[in-house]
């Protein structure tokens, strides 16, 4: 993969990524996180790709200014955690503290500490949810795994293995279940059939609402950005 910009104010980032099964360009901007991407044959040089972004610069930037801007966790951001705003503080202590509308950090690396936090606390819940829809389903995972991904919130492989966004501990609750659920249910039908839907309302009950959420404002939770 190769980076660049788009010229102008503010400049575009631009991911270009050479595939050997790609017989054109082709230009995706991901729903989640707004990042732009340009796939190449194997052949084509980058100024081609490079000039195809900027014939397309105005619809590029119109769909851009459709996403949240990003935003450094920092002392004083207003974060969700289980769905609910907590205000980031800096901690008395060493240890980080969840209250009801803040979450005290210590150190003077407040995102980080606080990705850190959060992960294991994500793994925590969705390590009991999923042993209590696993338990229900009558079958077993054999791992799970956390990543922070962007086209996914999770997925499931063929031997068992589950993996979950982290960012989803930002979700509210149900959100977070629904999802669990849904890797789940892929334990005993590994596609999105009428029996895999009726796997997923059999373990979570009515899961339109939280799905819904989802598709409405899940691509929000990836605006925050804890490396900074």
């Amino acid at each position: 993969m190769a980076e660049h910009h788009l010229p102008g104010n503010p400049p575009v980032p631009l991911t270009l990524r050479r595939s050997p099964r790609a017989r054109r360009l082709s230009l995706r901007i991901s729903a989640l996180d707004g990042r732009v991407t340009l796939t190449l044959p194997k052949s084509l040089p980058e100024r081609e790709a490079l000039d195809f972004a900027a014939e397309k610069e105005d619809w590029i930037r119109s769909h851009l200014a459709k996403h949240p801007e990003s935003l450094v966790v920092q002392s004083g951001t207003y974060l969700p955690i289980d769905g609910i705003e907590r205000r980031v503080v800096a901690a008395s202590g060493k240890r980080v503290r969840i209250h009801e509308n803040e979450i005290e950090v210590p150190g003077d690396r407040p995102g980080r500490v606080l990705q850190r936090f959060l992960r294991e606390l994500a793994r925590d819940r969705l390590a009991a949810a999923s042993d209590n829809y696993a338990t229900a389903l009558g079958r077993s995972y054999s791992r799970i795994t956390l990543r922070d991904t962007r086209s996914r919130w999770g997925s499931c492989t063929s031997d068992g293995g589950l993996m979950y966004s982290w960012r989803l501990i930002l979700a509210p609750p149900e959100v977070l279940r629904y999802v669990a659920a849904h890797e789940v249910a892929h334990l005993a039908e590994m596609n999105h059939s009428p029996a895999f839907w009726a796997q997923v309302e059999h373990l979570y009950g009515d899961y339109q609402g939280p799905r819904k959420w989802l598709k409405q404002q899940g691509g929000g939770l990836h605006r925050f950005r804890f490396d900074v």
